[in-house]
């Protein structure tokens, strides 16, 4: 079974998908984490004349099995991955490595923006999460506080909105959610109310 899992950042589908992942038995890859690694690594750089180069270079290189969420999850990291995300070559490296992950004998559930709409067209099912740009800001804002992380809601806000805005106006991306794409507000939700809900679409779907 494949189970494709889209949406915007702080929406809940990182969490749901790691739970229906747990609950099905099923590999579960965070695509957004190849992005915010390659990200981390050109931070920094993006005035360099080779910085395309070194992104390319870091996407071709990456090793999954290294990549640290925690590290990976701060805001200034996925505003870095937002702009390496719009280089076609680091998306066609990336996109190799996520097709290779759906090739478990099992099948496989990925998160990220595009996975339904190009990465995995074919996928059993396919869920689109979202939230309004607010509870997301609040959710994120919480998160970082809870490590320890000196940040703002209005911060956090601003640059969530910016990240929307990257990634609609991506030309290299695919972020919309795709026509056979089951859609899940989770604005309201708690976590288990979303992911029942994730749980009950994912069921009826696949009889």
């Amino acid at each position: 079974m494949l189970i494709a899992v889209d949406g915007p950042a702080a929406s809940g589908k990182g969490t749901i998908a790691k739970r229906l992942a747990a609950h099905f038995g099923l590999a579960h890859l965070d695509t957004g984490l190849l992005y915010r690694a390659v990200g981390l690594k050109t931070m920094g750089k993006e005035t360099h004349a080779e910085f395309e180069s070194m992104a390319i270079d870091a996407a071709m290189g990456l090793d999954t099995s290294t990549l640290d969420e925690e590290v990976l999850s701060t805001a200034e990291v996925g505003i870095a991955a937002s702009r390496v995300a719009q280089i076609p070559e680091v998306r066609k490296a990336l996109n190799r490595l996520q097709r290779k992950f759906m090739e478990q004998p099992s099948g496989a559930i990925l998160d990220g923006r595009d996975i339904g709409s190009r990465i995995c067209p074919q996928a059993d099912v396919k869920l689109f999460i979202t939230a309004n740009p607010e509870t997301r800001a609040r959710r994120r804002t919480e998160q970082l506080l809870t490590r320890g992380l000196d940040v703002t809601y209005d911060d956090i806000l601003k640059q969530i909105e910016k990240r929307d805005k990257d990634d609609r106006e991506n030309p290299a991306g695919a972020f919309y959610q795709a026509a056979d794409a089951h859609l899940l507000d989770t604005s309201k939700l708690s976590i288990e109310a979303a992911f029942q809900a994730a749980l009950g679409i994912v069921e009826r779907a696949t009889g």
